[in-house]
């Protein structure tokens, strides 16, 4: 069954939730976990392709946008919104505003900013995963 962690952030910015998702991604990188990105769109993953390249000065992570297509690579990032293929099923940081599949995830990162918007749909998920009976972590940042 998955594990769900919830990051609150304490700023309404769109921008510091970005940049907080990509020091995530690369922490869960550089634990070895080779993640899923879940986005609402392509233009939302394609926003996190870029960002990653730039979001720090010396840093690389390995990372593609996926389109369904098996990856020539296995260790590496994938940023997509489709359902991630089986073997990036162990870890998903969901940027989305949908619900990930609870079936195969393992473990799930969710950041809300500190937006009514934003929150209001992180309540939604948070309920939805108590329903289903999943363990939450909350951790309430800065």
């Amino acid at each position: 069954m998955a594990e769900v962690s919830f990051y609150i952030l304490p700023s309404e910015s769109i921008q510091e939730r970005d940049e907080f998702a990509c020091k995530l991604i690369e922490k869960v990188y550089r634990s070895a976990c080779f993640c899923y990105v879940l986005t609402d769109n392509a233009e939302q993953s394609q926003h996190f392709d870029t960002l990653l390249w730039t979001f720090r000065a010396g840093s690389f992570i390995p990372h593609q946008i996926y389109t369904g297509a098996r990856p020539l690579i296995d260790k590496v990032i994938l940023i997509g919104s489709e359902q991630a293929p089986i073997e990036w099923q162990h870890t998903l940081i969901n940027l989305s505003a949908s619900y990930p599949d609870l079936e195969h995830n393992q473990r799930i990162l969710e950041i809300l900013d500190n937006s009514e918007a934003t929150k209001a749909l992180g309540r939604q998920r948070y309920r939805f995963y108590q329903e289903a009976g999943i363990n939450i972590t909350t951790h309430k940042m800065g």
